[in-house]
């Protein structure tokens, strides 16, 4: 017996229905959201690469790389969405086991070592270089990766459990899956909190970001996974479990864009204050990408300083730095000049002397 189509949909598969289902319109609300979270991100990628040569801090510079990894994984958040607004079956079953917690731990990862960073600049201590920032942020990350392959070779290799329905078996298997995520997740809030009891006001405000960041998606979470393993189960609807999965990926998604890297983007190009640096530590001063080189010509600088009513004209702004002295001649030290010689025909008249 088939069933018609609903409005909307036409000649759609069964499994796509809820893209375009005009009476069930949770669909359309969320991959429109998704689509435009996707581009929003998209444009933010592509502004991190015009940022580059605009940023003049060092310390900023080297978190570009973090905000790059942080952005794919927002992009993978909001494409995901659309594995979940499509039923469940043999194709979105490995992409949802698989990409949720590996996307989800790549963003908390980029935040926890953002955190981490934050710890040592508010302090006044030498930040990460780029390399370890990258090395941190890959090494939070594989954990997740090889839960998840784990997992999904094993489920298939199992022919008796498919990816037909979310069941309750389904349903615990997918929040075991994300414990490391929860993990993760806990630790950021924890060294966010860190970063307010730093001596630099400048860096504190990055650890808010992510403080507030982490605070809303640890409710987003709490929300959902109740629902999940309790609520619709209490509440018997069953239904509920794709547009639960759902609205959570998009909620989270634009709480990273708005609550951590559009503030961030903001800030990458504020102004300099040195006074959020230690000026005993080199390391930590703003180093700029063009520097002049040479010494500063300083006697142009005296000029106004040495002209005054002391009379003393000993120092010139154009000359030495060293202190000069008068010395007063004790000899004659002029150089003798030739004199001329009585020439021994001086008188001679042309006569012929007498005899």
């Amino acid at each position: 017996m088939t069933t018609s189509p609903p409005r909307g949909c036409g000649s759609i598969e069964n499994d796509y229905h809820f893209l375009c289902d005009m009476e069930k319109a949770w669909g359309i609300v969320l991959e429109s959201l998704a689509a435009a979270g996707i581009l929003i991100t998209i444009f933010l990628i592509c502004s991190l690469f015009f940022l580059i040569c605009k940023v003049q801090d060092n310390s900023k510079r080297h978190m570009i790389s973090v905000y790059f990894f942080f952005l794919l994984g927002t992009l993978g958040i909001f494409g995901l969405t659309f594995a979940f607004i499509i039923k469940l079956n043999e194709k979105t079953g490995p992409t949802r086991f698989f990409l949720f917690g590996v996307i989800f731990a790549l963003c908390f990862s980029c935040l926890l070592t953002q955190a981490c960073n934050l710890n040592r600049l508010v302090r006044g201590r030498k930040p990460f270089s780029w390399l370890i920032l990258l090395l941190l942020i890959v090494s939070f990350s594989l954990v997740q990766v090889v839960i998840s392959i784990e997992y999904i070779v094993t489920r298939l290799n199992n022919q008796e459990k498919k990816f037909q329905y979310m069941n309750e078996e389904n349903k615990k298997d997918f929040v075991m899956l994300v414990i490391y995520v929860l993990f993760l997740m806990a630790l950021t809030f924890l060294v966010s909190i860190f970063t307010f009891r730093g001596s630099y006001k400048n860096w504190k405000r990055h650890g808010a970001h992510i403080f507030v960041t982490v605070l809303f998606s640890i409710a987003i979470w709490v929300v959902w996974i109740t629902m999940l393993t309790k609520g619709n189960t209490v509440l018997n609807k069953s239904s509920w479990d794709d547009p639960v999965v759902a609205i959570a990926l998009v909620s989270n998604g634009w709480i990273f864009l708005i609550m951590y890297i559009i503030p961030e983007i903001c800030f990458l190009t504020a102004p300099l204050k040195l006074e959020d640096y230690p000026p005993e530590n080199d390391f930590c001063q703003p180093k700029f990408i063009k520097q002049t080189t040479g010494m500063e010509n300083r006697a142009y600088t005296q000029d106004e300083i040495v002209q005054g009513d002391t009379g003393d004209h000993s120092y010139s702004p154009y000359s030495s730095h060293l202190q000069m002295k008068t010395i007063e001649p004790q000899s004659d030290f002029s150089i003798p000049r030739p004199k001329t010689r009585t020439s021994p025909y001086h008188d001679y008249t042309g006569g012929k002397s007498p005899m």
